[in-house]
C-alpha cells in the first residue's frame, strides 16, 4: 500500500475518508474530488452518488503490482487502465437490437472500440504529440447483455515513464451502432486518477471516419493550452463548425446558423405558406442549421420534417430517453395525434362550453366521457387492443389533473384580487410596469395608426384608489399597468379577420391598497381607428352591478388573452428560447471543451437545441399549436419579430429589466444595487436572490481564470465566441451599440450571469406554471371569440338573457381548449433526468480545478437556503400575492422540484 500511495497519489481503496460528512479527498494537492458536507440536501446527495460512484473506479491492486518506479536514466514501459463508464439504451427496437449482437459478435473479432491516450507533451523526434500505444475496451461481447443502466468496461495501455500526462484520448467506434460514453478515468499515473467527463455518443467509424477527440476535466485558456493539445483543440472545433454545405445527418454533430425559413409548408397550399423570419423585414434570432432542400414552391423555403420523423439538431443536443419519453408518451401524443383527429370527424362542427361544470369535467371524467364520444368512438376502432388503448387514455392520457388554481378555491380565479396577484405572482410576471405618466403613451406612429390618445380619464380610476388624486398616486407608486396597445394594435385588422378570433389591444391599471395587494381599477380596450369611431376605444372599470360585473369578467378575460399571447411569444419563447440559440451555437463552435468557460456554460445550453427544434415543428409552426390557440393566429411570429426589433442584451439582466420596468430603483446600498419599489412582488424578490447567487458564482469563476483583464481581452475563443453571437447569431441587431463590450472581468461576468439567469430562472419562472394557471382555460384562456358587447350591438340581447353562455362562447372551442391543455400540460412537466440549478453531471469531476468544484459546491448550497427562504416568505402574512385564504405560494423559482407538474423548480437549461 505504501508504494501504491507513492506511485499513484491518495488511494480510491480509503473509503473511510468519505465517511466523515466534514471530510475532503484530495487526489492530489490541487485535484479535488468530493466533499459531501457542501451537498445540503438529501436529494443532491443521491445525485452525487449516483454520478460519482459509478464513474470513479477503486484502483487495481494488479495493476499498482506491475508499475515499476522509475529511474530517471532509461525510461521503461508501464500499464495503465482506463476505466470507460457506458449508458446503456432501456429500450431499443428491433434493428438496434440486431444490431447489438451483431457487434457483440464481431467484437471479438477485431471491430471493437479502441482508445488511445495523448499526452500533454509533444515527442521531440517526431515534434507530435506523445500517444500510447491502442486499447482496446474488455468485454464487450460478453457485457452487452447486462441490463444495468451505466456499464463499466476496461482498456489498458503500455505507456513510457517519460509519457507525461494524458489530456486527451481518441475514441475510435468500429462497431455498426454508436453507443453513449458517459466517462473515462485513467488510473496508473503517478498524479492519481484521471477524469474525462465525455457524455456524448460516439459514432461508428463506417459513419464518422474521424476519430473523436475527448479531453480531460483540466481547464485550460487557449494560450495556456499544452503543447501536445493545441492541434487537437482545433481539430475539434474545426469539425464542430462543418463548412456550411450539405443536409445534415442525425448522427452529424456540426452546429451551424440559418433563418427562420422553415415554419410554413407552401407545397401544401398558400394557406400554410409563411414568411421567412430573420432578415431586413422581420428581424430574428437565427436558428440551427439542418441544411435541407428547399420546397418546391418556394426556393427560399427549406422544406419540412413533420412529425413523428425527427429534426435535425447535432446529436450530443438530442433528448435523452427519459425526456423523450416524457414528451413523446404523454398527453400531447396522446391528444393531437390520436384524439383530436377522430373528435373532429365526430363532430358536426366544433362545440362550445356549455355550463362550468363542463370544464370541470375534464379533470374528473375525462374528454371522451364528456364530449359523449366514448362509444362512438370505440366502434370505429378496429383492433381490441386499440379499443383498451383508448379506454386507456381516457382513464389516464384523457383525463386531465386539476390545475393548481383550482386547487385552494375554486372560484379564485373570478376574483379581482386574484386577478391582479397573477400580474406580478402567476406565469407572466414581466409585462407588469410601474405607472410613470398619465394617461399613458404610445409610441406607435400616428401617422399610420391615427390618433393614439388613451381613453383612460382621471374619472375612470379616482373612485377606487382611496381618495388620492392622480399625481399622488403617481408620485407614491401606487399605480402599475400591463399596456398591450402597442403590441397588438398594428395587427389587430388581420387577427380579427381570421376566423374564430376576437381580440383588443388592451391596457390594465391596477392600483396599490392600503394593505399591500394590487387591485385592478380600469381596462382599456382598443380597436383600429378604422373601425366605427364609438367602438375604437372604451373604458370599463370594477362592477357595480350585474351587467357590469358580466362585461368586466370579459374584459379580464380579453386583457388574459392578450397576455397569453405576449407571454408565450414575446416574454416564453423569444425572450429565452429563441434569443439564446445563437449564443450556444456560437459556444460550440468557439469554445473548446477545454475552456473553462464553455465548462461553466455547458450545463445551461442542455436540450434547448432540440426542444427549439421541436417548436418549429410542432408549435410555431404554420398551424401548429400557438396559431392554432392563440389570439394572434397566423401572425404569431410576425409578433414575436416587431416585439424582438426592441429587444435589448443590455437589459436582460434582472436588475437591468425590473429597473427599465420601473419595478426597481437603483440602489448601491442594496446587495443587487436595485430596490424594489413594490415590495410584495414575488417574482421580483424571489428572483433577485437567484440573480445573486448566480452572479457570485459566475464571479468567482471569471476571476480564477482572469486575474488580470487583459486576459479576456486576448482570449481568442471567448472573443469569436461572443463576436459571432452578436455578428452572425444576432445579425440583424449586430450594428445596435447598446451592445455590452467585453473587455474586462465585470463585461463577462455579467454577460455570463445574463445567460445563465434567463436560461435557468427567467425561464422557469415562465414556463412551469402554464399548465397550473393555463389549464383552467376561464383563468387564462389563449384567445376569445366574441368581443364585449354594447348595447346597440344585436348580440347585446342574447348577452343580457344568458351571460354565461355568452361568456363561454367567447372563450376558446372545446377541441381549442383540450389541444391547448395538452401542450402546457406537457409544457409544465419536470422530466425525470432534469438538473436543477447547483446540481450538474459529475459533480466532483466536472472540472479537475479544486477550487471551482469548491465554489461550486458553496453555489448548491446557496439554492438550498434560498429554497428555505422562500418557503419562510410564502407563510408570511403580511405577503398578500402569495399568502392568505386560497392564495397560491409562489414557488416557481424555488429551484429544487420533483418530477411531473409541479409549478416550482428552476432547471439549469431551457429543456422544455
Amino acid at each position: 500500500m505504501a508504494l501504491t500511495k507513492q506511485i499513484m497519489g491518495t488511494s480510491l481503496m480509503d473509503k473511510s475518508q468519505f465517511v466523515s460528512s466534514s471530510s475532503k479527498l484530495f487526489l492530489s494537492q490541487n485535484q479535488f474530488l468530493v466533499r459531501p458536507s457542501l451537498v445540503p440536501s438529501q436529494r443532491r446527495r443521491e445525485h452525487l452518488r449516483k454520478a460519482n460512484w459509478n464513474i470513479v473506479a477503486a484502483i487495481s491492486e494488479d495493476l499498482v503490482k506491475i508499475v515499476p518506479v522509475f529511474s530517471a536514466e532509461k525510461p521503461v514501459k508501464f500499464k495503465v487502465r482506463a476505466v470507460v463508464t457506458v449508458r446503456n439504451k432501456i429500450k431499443e427496437d428491433f434493428k438496434e437490437t440486431i444490431s447489438k449482437h451483431v457487434d457483440a459478435l464481431t467484437d471479438k473479432i477485431g471491430r471493437n472500440v479502441a482508445l488511445e491516450l495523448i499526452s500533454t507533451e509533444i515527442d521531440p523526434r517526431t515534434k507530435a504529440p506523445k500517444k500510447s500505444s491502442e486499447g482496446v475496451l474488455k468485454d464487450w461481447s460478453k457485457k452487452s447483455n447486462l441490463k444495468a443502466e451505466r456499464v463499466n468496461y476496461t482498456a489498458e495501455f503500455m505507456v513510457d515513464s517519460n509519457f507525461g500526462i494524458p489530456g486527451a484520448i481518441t475514441v475510435t467506434n468500429k462497431h455498426q451502432k454508436e453507443f453513449f460514453l458517459e466517462t473515462i478515468t485513467l488510473e496508473g499515473f503517478a498524479c492519481g486518477p484521471l477524469h474525462f467527463p465525455v457524455n456524448s455518443w460516439m459514432q461508428s467509424k463506417k459513419d464518422h471516419p474521424e476519430k473523436r477527440i475527448v479531453f480531460c476535466n483540466k481547464p485550460y485558456l487557449p494560450n495556456q493550452t499544452p503543447e501536445g493539445l493545441r492541434e487537437l483543440r482545433q481539430k475539434e472545433l474545426k469539425i464542430l463548425r462543418g463548412d456550411g454545405s450539405g443536409v445534415r445527418k442525425l448522427s452529424d454533430r456540426i452546429y451551424d446558423y440559418a433563418l427562420y425559413n422553415d415554419l410554413g409548408n407552401p407545397d401544401k397550399g398558400t394557406d400554410l405558406a409563411r414568411p421567412t423570419v430573420g432578415g431586413q423585414k422581420f428581424p430574428y434570432p437565427r436558428r440551427c442549421r439542418t441544411g435541407r432542400l428547399p420546397t418546391d414552391t418556394d426556393m427560399s423555403a427549406e422544406s419540412r420534417v413533420e412529425k413523428p420523423l425527427p429534426m435535425y439538431v447535432p446529436r450530443d443536443e438530442q433528448f435523452e430517453e427519459s425526456k423523450m419519453d416524457t414528451f413523446s408518451f404523454g398527453r400531447l401524443k396522446g391528444v393531437l395525434h390520436n384524439l383530436i383527429p377522430s373528435l373532429k370527424s365526430s363532430f358536426k362542427g366544433d362545440k362550445d362550453f356549455r355550463v362550468f361544470g363542463d370544464i370541470d369535467s375534464l379533470y374528473s371524467e375525462g374528454i371522451l366521457l364528456k364530449l359523449g364520444l366514448q362509444d362512438e368512438l370505440l366502434k370505429k376502432l378496429p383492433l381490441p387492443n386499440m379499443v383498451s388503448k383508448f379506454q386507456d387514455y381516457n382513464q389516464g392520457i384523457l383525463k386531465y389533473d386539476t390545475p393548481k388554481i383550482l386547487s385552494k378555491d375554486k372560484l379564485a380565479w373570478l376574483r379581482d384580487d386574484e386577478f391582479a396577484r397573477q400580474a406580478v405572482a402567476g406565469v407572466n410576471p414581466s409585462s407588469i410596469e410601474r405607472l410613470k405618466v398619465f394617461p399613458p403613451v404610445s409610441k406607435l406612429d400616428p401617422e399610420i395608426y391615427g390618433p393614439l390618445e388613451s381613453a383612460l380619464k382621471e374619472e375612470h380610476i379616482t373612485p377606487n384608489i382611496h381618495g388620492m388624486t392622480v399625481q399622488q398616486a403617481l408620485d407614491e407608486n401606487k399605480l402599475y399597468i400591463v399596456d398591450y396597445h402597442d403590441v397588438y394594435l398594428p395587427f389587430l385588422d388581420r387577427i380579427n379577420a381570421l376566423d374564430g378570433r376576437k381580440a383588443y389591444a388592451t391596457r390594465t391599471l391596477y392600483f396599490l391598497t392600503p394593505n399591500g395587494a394590487l387591485k385592478p381599477i380600469a381596462i382599456e380596450l382598443s380597436l383600429p381607428n378604422s373601425g366605427p369611431s364609438s367602438r375604437s376605444k372604451r373604458v370599463l372599470t370594477p362592477a357595480t352591478d350585474a351587467t357590469s360585473n358580466w362585461m368586466w369578467q370579459l374584459a379580464k378575460a380579453h386583457v388574459c388573452a392578450n397576455d397569453a399571447g405576449v407571454h408565450q411569444l414575446v416574454h416564453h419563447w423569444l425572450r429565452t428560447h429563441a434569443t439564446l440559440e445563437p449564443f450556444i451555437l456560437a459556444a460550440h463552435r468557439q469554445l473548446s471543451a477545454m475552456h473553462p468557460i464553455y465548462k461553466l456554460l455547458d450545463p445551461h445550453m442542455r436540450y434547448t437545441l432540440e426542444i427549439n427544434a421541436l417548436a418549429r415543428q410542432i408549435l410555431i409552426n404554420a398551424d401548429g399549436v400557438i396559431e392554432s390557440c392563440f389570439t394572434p393566429g397566423r401572425y404569431a411570429m410576425e409578433i414575436s419579430s416587431s416585439a424582438y426589433k426592441n429587444w435589448r442584451f443590455d437589459r436582460e439582466s434582472l436588475p437591468a429589466d425590473l429597473v427599465q420596468r420601473g419595478m426597481a430603483v437603483p440602489d448601491p446600498t442594496q446587495p443587487h444595487g436595485v430596490r424594489l419599489v413594490l415590495e410584495d412582488y414575488p417574482y421580483g424578490s424571489d428572483g433577485l436572490l437567484i440573480w445573486g447567487a448566480i452572479e457570485n458564482w459566475v464571479r468567482t469563476y471569471v476571476h480564477h481564470y482572469y486575474p488580470d483583464s487583459s486576459l479576456i481581452r486576448n482570449d481568442r475563443e471567448l472573443q469569436n465566441w461572443y463576436s459571432e453571437s452578436i455578428n452572425v447569431g444576432h445579425a440583424d441587431l449586430r450594428h445596435e451599440n447598446w451592445w455590452p463590450s467585453l473587455s474586462s472581468a465585470d463585461d463577462l461576468v455579467s454577460i455570463l450571469s445574463t445567460l445563465i439567469w434567463l436560461a435557468s430562472a427567467q425561464h422557469a419562472a415562465l414556463n412551469f406554471g402554464q399548465y397550473p394557471y393555463g389549464g383552467y382555460v376561464p383563468n387564462r384562456p389563449p384567445l376569445m371569440r366574441r368581443l364585449v358587447p354594447e348595447e346597440n350591438d344585436p348580440e347585446y340581447a342574447s348577452f343580457i338573457s344568458d351571460p354565461q353562455k355568452y361568456f363561454l362562447s367567447s372563450l376558446p372551442s372545446v377541441l381549442q381548449a383540450i389541444k391547448y391543455m395538452a401542450v402546457v400540460d406537457i409544457l409544465s412537466t419536470h422530466s425525470p433526468d432534469e438538473e436543477y440549478l447547483g446540481e450538474r453531471q459529475q459533480p466532483s469531476t466536472w472540472s479537475g480545478d479544486a477550487e471551482i468544484v469548491e465554489a461550486f459546491y458553496k453555489f448548491s448550497a446557496e439554492m438550498m437556503e434560498i429554497e428555505k427562504e422562500i418557503e419562510r416568505r410564502n407563510s408570511d402574512p403580511n405577503l398578500k400575492h402569495r399568502c392568505g385564504a386560497g392564495v397560491l405560494p409562489y414557488e416557481l423559482l424555488a429551484p429544487s422540484s420533483e418530477p411531473g407538474i409541479t409549478c416550482r423548480g428552476v432547471p439549469n437549461s431551457v429543456s422544455i
